[in-house]
């Protein structure tokens, strides 16, 4: 077995197909009458396409290995009809019931957000997951505390934000966690640029996998603009570790109803080519 780089080779196997390199994303795997050569390992970012869409399992590459991946020949795969329906099916949840999520329920939910797609396979997440009531209800003063600021300084994108302080101060309404039991946080490096589309996607992924689950979530969005912001009293709340960003909240617990129909939406708009001039 020949080596190249970190890209490995089993001479015996190898059909010189040219798969690995046509589906290389940064283009450095290259076709030679020997078969494939990695040209700068340097640049590989770790996504494992050449190893997975090799035929024969004749590649292996150091930073995803073949043992690590997982055979789809025998993979289940969902129909059209029913992954249309399972699709249309999820809903934002804000009545949950008073029921806590154990903790490896949430572990397995947020594993497949190791899955989503990253921008240059950049991943960079870690997630920080609230659960103690207590602290919860000390995010939803600051929050609501942080919104109130940005209302009464008069910024046009906040004025909306009034009547969720009201609420909450006139009548104790929470009216940013939704009674949810788990607060989910996506963080990433402050330096990640990239953090917040891989946080958009990873919990995308984790919205639909807790539906599978018989949990509901809804987006944490004012919660994550107080965390985006930097409002210091936020973030000694939580005591985000040194050097990390919010990129993303998400809110999770068991759905205190249960929906009976699939909602409509807007009339799909597609436009073809250059459109109208």
């Amino acid at each position: 077995m020949g080596e190249l780089s970190i890209l490995k080779v089993d001479p015996d196997k190898c059909t010189k197909c040219g798969l690995c390199s046509e589906v290389c994303p940064p283009g450095i795997i290259a076709q030679s009458e020997k078969g494939p050569e990695m040209t700068l390992s340097e640049r590989c970012i770790a996504c494992g396409h050449c190893v997975a869409i090799c035929p024969t399992a004749a590649l292996d590459n150091e930073k995803n290995p073949l043992a690590n991946q997982v055979p789809l020949d025998k993979f289940p795969v969902i129909d059209a009809d029913t992954a249309y329906k399972f699709l249309r099916s999820r809903r934002s949840v804000r009545c949950y019931k008073k029921e806590p999520v154990a903790h490896e329920t949430i572990l397995q939910l947020l594993d497949i957000a190791r899955f989503a797609e990253t921008a240059g396979n950049s991943q960079g997440l870690s997630y920080q997951v609230i659960d103690d009531p207590d602290t919860l209800k000390k995010i939803i003063k600051v929050t609501v505390d942080y919104l109130d600021e940005c209302y009464k300084a008069g910024y046009p994108w906040a004025q909306r934000y009034g009547r969720y302080v009201d609420m909450y101060r006139e009548t104790g309404k929470d009216t940013i966690l939704r009674g949810a039991p788990t607060l989910i946080l996506a963080l990433a490096d402050e330096n990640l640029r990239t953090g917040w589309d891989n946080a958009r996607t990873a919990l995308a992924y984790v919205e639909l996998y807790a539906a599978a689950m018989g949990l509901g979530t809804v987006w944490g969005g004012y919660v994550e603009l107080c965390g985006s912001a930097k409002y210091q009293p936020f973030l000694e709340l939580i005591n985000l570790p040194a050097g990390k960003k919010v990129c993303g909240a998400l809110m999770v617990g068991y759905p205190k109803y249960t929906y009976k129909r699939l909602v409509d939406r807007n009339t799909l708009q597609v436009t073809w080519g250059r459109g109208e001039e």
